[in-house]
């Protein structure tokens, strides 16, 4: 083969390569287009993380107030519950115990009340007694003046 031939032949290499280069090199600002693209969406990515951040901080913090919240409930509960208990207690000992006193006391209290009733329905039975005996006796008196 001759130099001229080997040129030739070179020169026909380095088109080959000169054309792939071109297409790598179009390739390339093809691939820049597309990490700009790249580059943009993960942007807008860090953006959308940032506010999912800070909504979860908001978040956190509205659960710790939750929890205190929760907490001063629970503690309202149990005291309310000692209170009930108290309550509950003070009745059966104390209110139920007295509630039966005086009940007793009514009873005795009635009882002497009938007793003084039947007396003084005897005490009535006797002034309408009286009554009649009088009617009867200022007829007689009437009836002897009448005659004498």
């Amino acid at each position: 083969m001759t130099d001229s031939q080997k040129l030739d032949l070179i020169l026909t290499e380095l088109q080959g390569v000169k054309g792939d280069v071109k297409d790598l090199k179009s390739d390339v600002e093809g691939l820049k287009g597309d990490v700009k693209g790249l580059k943009g969406d993960v942007q807008g990515l860090k953006i959308e993380l940032q506010n999912v951040k800070s909504e979860i901080q908001g978040m956190k913090s509205e659960m710790r107030d939750m929890k205190s919240d929760i907490k001063a409930l629970k503690d309202d509960v149990r005291r309310l519950d000692r209170k009930v208990t108290e309550v509950e207690i003070h009745i059966e000992t104390v209110t139920d115990r007295n509630i039966s006193f005086i009940a007793e006391g009514h009873l005795d209290l009635n009882r002497k009340l009938d007793d003084a009733l039947k007396a003084e329905h005897l005490k009535e039975l006797y002034f309408i007694r009286t009554n009649m005996i009088d009617d009867e006796i200022r007829k007689i008196k009437d009836r002897l003046a009448k005659t004498a």
